[in-house]
């Protein structure tokens, strides 16, 4: 399970540093698409395929189906670790994320989340108003 909030920068090449606790339990290679609120959905490869079987269930003689389908597809791509510790994000997915140096990585149970770190200061913000309010409509269990 992934868990934790990291603060790296990418470097000039476009490459980001996997913190050290996400590492093995990503593997050698993963998958990066575009999440939504816009930041980047990192999963490794058991969890997409998980993924990969509901959206594959989802009714495609609906128009928003495909929609999201093609979507979320068409941006994945798998990315490696170097022997840094680093991945090289693709173009086009640091730039529908708005990534350009300061980024912040969250765990969020089977996936990682990658946010350029202005755009989750001002998500987290919105939401941490919000919180108790949100747990109290969604979440039907005692702390």
């Amino acid at each position: 399970m992934f868990m934790g909030e990291f603060e790296h920068s990418l470097d000039t090449k476009g490459r980001l540093t996997v913190p050290a606790k996400f590492r093995d339990e990503l593997g050698e290679s993963f998958v990066v698409t575009r999440g939504l609120d816009k930041c980047l959905f990192v999963y490794p490869h058991e969890e997409w395929q998980i993924l990969e079987a509901k959206l594959k269930a989802l009714p495609m003689t609906r128009s928003d189906a495909r929609s999201f389908v093609r979507f979320f597809f068409s941006g994945a791509s798998e990315c490696e670790l170097d022997r840094q510790g680093r991945i090289l994000l693709p173009q086009k997915l640091r730039d529908y994320a708005g990534l350009e140096k300061d980024c912040t990585l969250l765990g969020v149970s089977n996936r990682v989340e990658i946010w350029d770190s202005n755009i989750w200061a001002n998500y987290s913000n919105d939401a941490e108003a919000s919180f108790a309010d949100i747990a109290e409509n969604l979440v039907d269990f005692a702390f």
